[in-house]
């Protein structure tokens, strides 16, 4: 299933496929997302989905029983 993703503040939109890793879904949109440690543990790679929950961009896929989502890139520029 697709599912159309949007990342903010740029507002790049790109289509993903559940289960898709979150991290290779920005790559791909050429939208850029601080990494630290890749297990989540330093929460370098933080964003905001869909106006609500924070999550770690590294160690989460794109979510089934959605058709869209929005990823706000919060994130520490000094990190």
């Amino acid at each position: 299933m697709s599912v159309k993703i949007r990342f903010l503040p740029d507002d790049v939109v790109v289509v993903a496929e559940v289960g898709e890793p979150l991290l290779e879904v920005a790559s791909r949109a050429g939208v850029e997302i601080p990494t630290g440690c890749l297990m989540g543990s330093c929460h370098a790679c933080e964003v905001e989905i869909d106006g609500g929950a924070i999550i770690c961009s590294c160690i989460t896929a794109v979510p089934p029983g959605k058709t869209q989502m929005t990823v706000n890139l919060n994130f520490d520029p000094i990190w």
